[in-house]
């Protein structure tokens, strides 16, 4: 008996140690300032889409906190709280102040990270949403007093809003990390540029590197946007103070991921159910092209060419350099002389410099156009439903390119005299092969009469003109006559005014016409 008793006691003792060695896990479903978040503890979203919490990233040591997808492997992090205060251990604690501030302290309660909260919360709540947006309320209320989604990471998440202050230039963006497996704010920032007419930039540091281009209705216009339509909605706000633009999935079942890496690229990504892995959906920048303004001012940029870099019409390149741009041949007329090129499938120019209106027509943009001598071009500001609103340019363009699926028509001034000669020149030249057809006309008519004149005269002297009633060989010799007198009008109405359709050919003299 007391042996029993004795093996008893040791698979309790040992019962005992084994319980204290395995972690207590905690899933929280919100958080108030009683309680908080340690390693090993989880803040999970309603519907477990989403779940928050301490871990480490790839092989680094460093101890972060984080919103990943909860049920999708590998992990994948889309929100980094203390992304350059990392935790050197696992003694870390996310907890809510009395005021609504979240904050992260370590083993020693010094203060790792804390939000920006300036508005005091008099009864703080804080739960993960399934959007992956960490909020704060004010108790039961649906009002937001701080949120994650203010201030993102290298990830754009369905929902998330990136927003400039056209009054102070203010604004939130897209930042990448320093590597895969740092989270530290890297070189380059993804976001709206709300000088002149907003448009998306990338950045690497202040030298901007790619530009996605200005809103067209539909998407940005230097982004394919035709497939995105098959998945995502996008919003596009523009008012006086502020602009704004957002995307949601078409429906729950789209898993979706934008983000700019380390090397400054963006990439958009859709989870694959069936093969439980993300499958890159777009990516950019996507050629040489894509570089922010390789080519220069006042030309196009086509990868389809040879040379890549091609002055627009009415301009010739400053230097030998391609990347130098290029400068007027003639300089323009300033007043309704001055013509328009139309440019077809293009990404607009970089708008930071332009001058807007929503509500004008097309004809209304280019007679707003033509007021100002260095308004260089025009287009449509929205292409749907046949395009409406105006956007010019001035002085100088730059970054635009040929080839984009999802561009435009842009209308480019020129000097009356770039095209003029070349349609004078035109003129000349079929005024002149009229002319020249005319006579040669006139040579052959007055050659085939005088042939018919000297055949009747030899006939005669041959004595063979007993023959030939006199009469019909006088009103014979009368038409053969009559034959070399058509005037200019007659010839002309004969040939239907030389109609190509009446054109039997061309020699040196020139075309020559069948009369009708």
């Amino acid at each position: 008996m007391a042996r029993t008793r004795t093996y008893n006691n040791v698979v309790l003792l040992y019962s005992n140690i084994m319980i204290f060695f395995i972690p207590f896990v905690i899933s929280l479903r919100s958080l108030t300032p009683d309680k908080s978040i340690h390693y090993n503890d989880y803040l999970v979203s309603e519907t477990g889409k989403f779940e928050a919490g301490f871990t480490n990233i790839e092989n680094s040591q460093n101890i972060y906190f984080c919103v990943w997808y909860k049920n999708l492997n590998p992990r994948t992090i889309v929100w980094v709280a203390n992304r350059d205060t990392p935790l050197q251990n696992s003694t870390g604690i996310f907890k809510l102040t009395d005021t609504g501030n979240p904050v992260i302290v370590d083993g020693s309660e010094n203060t790792i990270w804390f939000s920006n909260a300036s508005t005091i919360v008099e009864n703080p709540f804080l739960l993960l949403l399934d959007t992956g947006n960490i909020v704060v309320r004010n108790g039961s209320l649906n009002d937001v007093w701080w949120q994650s989604f203010d201030y993102p990471g290298d990830t754009l998440l369905p929902g998330m809003i990136l927003r400039t202050n056209r009054i102070n230039g203010a604004h939130n963006a897209l930042t990448s990390w320093k590597n895969s497996g740092d989270p530290a704010r890297g070189e380059f920032s993804y976001y709206i540029d709300s000088n002149g007419f907003p448009q998306l930039f990338i950045s690497k540091g202040s030298v901007l590197v790619y530009r996605l281009g200005s809103w067209n209705g539909f998407f940005f216009s230097g982004v394919p946007w035709e497939t995105l339509y098959s998945y995502f909605k996008f919003s596009f706000e523009l008012t006086e103070k502020q602009v704004q633009f957002k995307y949601e999935p078409l429906n729950d079942t789209i898993v979706s991921r934008y983000l700019i890496t380390p090397t400054g690229f963006v990439q958009r990504y859709i989870w694959l159910y069936q093969t439980e892995t993300w499958q890159l959906f777009l990516a950019g920048p996507g050629d040489q092209c894509d570089n922010y303004n390789i080519c220069g001012v006042n030309s196009d940029c086509n990868t389809g060419n040879t040379e890549i870099c091609k002055c627009l019409i009415g301009f010739t390149p400053k230097s030998s350099n391609d990347t130098d741009g290029c400068v007027r041949k003639v300089k323009l007329d300033c007043d309704d002389r001055d013509r328009f090129v139309t440019y077809t499938k293009m990404k607009l120019p970089d708008t930071s410099s332009s001058w807007f209106d929503e509500k004008m027509s097309l004809v209304e943009c280019e007679k707003q156009c033509r007021k100002n001598c260095s308004c260089i071009a025009y287009a449509s500001l929205d292409i749907k439903n046949g395009g409406s609103g105006c956007i010019t340019w001035f002085n100088n363009i730059i970054d635009m390119r040929t080839g984009s699926s999802s561009g435009q028509e842009i209308y480019i001034r020129v000097a009356a005299s770039e095209l003029g000669s070349s349609t004078n020149n035109r003129k000349k030249k079929m005024i002149a092969g009229i002319l020249v057809g005319i006579g040669v006309l006139f040579l052959s008519i007055t050659t085939v009469g005088y042939v018919i004149f000297l055949k009747r005269k030899k006939l005669q002297n041959s004595g063979r003109s007993t023959t030939i009633n006199h009469e019909d060989n006088m009103n014979h010799e009368k038409e053969s006559i009559d034959i070399s007198t058509f005037d200019f009008s007659t010839i002309a109405n004969a040939t239907d005014n030389f109609s190509s359709i009446n054109k039997l050919g061309e020699g040196g003299y020139g075309p020559v016409y069948k009369v009708t």
